[in-house]
């Protein structure tokens, strides 16, 4: 996977999580390794302070909570992901016929 591609789900990752409960950067770098993403401490550090600096996170301490702009984004990011995976799942191509 190209890494920005893989930059764009791990973000994605990064929302949901801290949407449930506030995420560490170890927490989110074993749960990632988990998923089979290929990442060291230094990239998920970089991509937690990204979403800061975006106003998606709020840093505390040692971890990382969603802020209301991230909830928000996290919602058009959801319902843009099940458009796209009800087309992909079902074959239904909505751009180009």
């Amino acid at each position: 996977m190209r890494a920005d591609v893989q930059n764009l789900f791990i973000g994605i990752h990064m929302l949901y999580c801290a949407h449930d409960k506030d995420v560490t950067i170890s927490e989110m770098l074993l749960g990632l390794e988990d998923m089979g993403y290929r990442v060291g401490e230094r990239e998920v550090k970089q991509e937690l302070e990204k979403l800061t600096l975006d106003n998606f996170l709020t840093a505390h301490s040692e971890g990382y909570s969603i802020t209301g702009t991230g909830i928000e984004e996290f919602k058009d990011i959801r319902a843009k992901l099940q458009v796209l995976c009800s087309e992909v799942a079902n074959g239904e191509n909505r751009i180009v016929n």
